[in-house]
């Protein structure tokens, strides 16, 4: 296989906070910067910080966007000015905002532009909105979805073809985690299963409908010892319900609730059953990472979900919303440690092939690479020379991407004086 030439890389994100998105911007440059690309992070001027701490933790050096309001047209010079300070090979654009302006700026320079749109069903919630994503796909080389299931929303959202749409599912990294570096902060004893859930206290990831199923639990008289841990990433709207439906419910000996964790792998290590209870999603990082951590799980059949595992193969997928179905399953699992490491190994096994970070950023590798071979033919095309009334003229690119025309005299042979 040849290996890729290193480029400069622009990886660019309209948010900055704890989430699955950040977390996927993260380890790709990660990865893409160990295969010898130079990676050059870009963020919200304005942010809470979060994504641009852990970048310079790491070795990077995070620049910034501003937008002062939602049309702006100095974000575009601004990036273009970044880009070409840091003679930026390519552009990778993640989510609504970075791929308008992203393309914008890219474009304006002759540059690859590959979009990531992570999901959102409301993407396209207004024709303006809908309107400027179209556009910054008809100027992007590449606009990728990360499910199948994020594919067939956004086309039916735009009004566009699937085809329109390439698919990169998300990966992960191969991590071990350490429960016993967890074990006393959250007091699980020997007898106790652990339930983890992961996810920002938003409605659409359904911890209130996990809650009702734990409660259901209880109602039926199942003698089980558990806990559950919802690691909430930056919090959200519903932390407030959620705290009251825990204490309604007489759970809160058993449920805790933390935020802006940087410890995942050693809360899957602690954990018996992962819980993704989300009413609507893309192929979350979450679920993949506990497939890659051997956790029996049980998930929602929703959206990109099934896409990754199939229903009592590499877990239980239960209906979204259905509290009931949900309780059902996780007793199932609770009480049978023999399934429990059956489907763990499974979803491990898949995982692994399939859903690595490794593999994912090969084929973000081989997107930019054809992008970059793209623009290379539609230059040189560009540059063609052609004769015209005894002149050649040509189109030269400057260093900053703007076109000029250089007009050469040609000698002719007319033997015409000059």
């Amino acid at each position: 296989m040849t290996t890729p030439m290193p480029l400069r890389i622009a990886m660019m994100l309209e948010s900055d906070g704890p989430g699955g998105a950040e977390m996927m911007v993260l380890r790709l440059s990660e990865e893409l910067r160990r295969e010898g690309h130079t990676i050059v992070p870009v963020g919200p001027a304005h942010g809470v910080g979060w994504l641009g701490d852990h970048f310079r933790r790491i070795g990077f050096t995070p620049e910034v966007f501003t937008l002062r309001r939602p049309i702006d047209p100095g974000c575009v010079r601004g990036l273009m000015k970044l880009f070409r300070e840091h003679r930026i090979d390519a552009v990778h654009s993640h989510e609504f905002t970075m791929a308008v302006y992203g393309a914008a700026a890219a474009g304006l320079l002759n540059l690859p532009h590959v979009i990531t749109m992570h999901g959102g069903v409301n993407v396209g919630k207004t024709l303006r909105r809908r309107v400027a994503l179209r556009w910054a796909m008809r100027q992007s080389d590449h606009t990728v979805m990360v499910s199948r299931a994020t594919q067939q929303q956004f086309a039916a959202g735009l009004g566009v073809d699937e085809s329109f749409f390439g698919i990169v599912p998300n990966g992960v990294p191969i991590a071990s985690g350490d429960a016993a570096r967890v074990r006393a902060e959250f007091g699980i004893g020997e007898q106790d299963r652990v339930l983890l859930a992961v996810g920002n206290l938003e409605h659409h990831k359904g911890h209130e409908v996990m809650l009702r199923a734990l409660a259901y639990l209880d109602s039926a008289g199942v003698d089980l010892s558990w806990k559950l841990i919802i690691a909430g990433g930056r919090g959200g709207d519903q932390y407030d319900s959620l705290t009251e439906s825990i204490r309604e419910k007489g759970l809160g000996e058993r449920v805790r609730i933390v935020l802006n964790r940087n410890d995942i792998p050693d809360l899957l290590a602690l954990a018996d059953v992962f819980v993704m209870p989300s009413l609507w999603e893309g192929l979350p990082m979450a679920v993949l990472e506990a497939m890659v951590a051997r956790k029996a799980i049980v998930a929602t059949a929703i959206a990109g979900i099934p896409e990754a595992i199939v229903d009592g193969r590499e877990g239980i997928l239960v209906p979204p919303g259905d509290a009931a179905a949900l309780g059902d399953a996780l007793r199932a699992l609770l009480t049978d440690p023999r399934r429990r490491a059956a489907l763990g190994e499974a979803a491990a096994d898949r995982a692994n092939h399939e859903f690595t970070i490794s593999v994912m950023a090969r084929r973000y590798e081989g997107l930019y690479a054809s992008a970059a071979s793209e623009r290379k033919r539609s230059t040189r095309r560009l540059l063609r020379p052609r004769d015209t009334g005894g002149a050649r003229r040509r189109w030269a690119l400057s260093e900053g991407g703007d076109r000029r025309l250089a007009t050469q005299s040609a000698q002719t042979t007319s033997g015409r004086d000059q």
